[in-house]
């Protein structure tokens, strides 16, 4: 369960790290968001970067919309069974709704394929 003021992980490679969902996105009066579900967030912390000139794709204080990854609440499955994670991760979207970064760290539900979220599917490591 996803609502204002949370505090989320980013599970691509956009160069933030933290961020702060602001806004759940959706419906009228919608104040919790789940699995697939697209909020409003702003970045906080930064991934470090020890390297060369890298350009960041993001900034601290940049607002963004993100499609919510992985809860810590159990997700419900049609068949009866359920899957928590143990963390809240995001992916970070463009003004096009398509992924900022170009990978994804950590398992990704096969829900997502259903939600037409066929991008972060493809994108993804490993599915559950």
């Amino acid at each position: 369960m996803i609502q204002v003021g949370t505090k989320l992980r980013v599970a691509d490679n956009s160069g933030a790290k933290i961020v702060e969902c602001i806004r759940v996105l959706g419906g009228s009066g919608k104040k919790i968001g789940t699995i697939g579900d697209v909020i409003v967030v702003s970045v906080k912390e930064l991934r470090s970067y020890t390297g060369g000139t890298m350009k960041m794709k993001i900034k601290k204080g940049d607002v963004s919309k993100a499609v919510v990854l992985r809860t810590a609440k159990e997700f419900s499955r049609k068949d009866g069974s359920f899957i928590r994670f143990q963390d809240n991760a995001v992916i970070l979207l463009n003004a096009q709704k398509q992924p900022l970064g170009t990978r994804i760290f950590g398992p990704v539900l096969d829900e997502l394929r259903l939600l037409k979220n066929m991008k972060l599917v493809s994108m993804a490591s490993s599915l559950l």
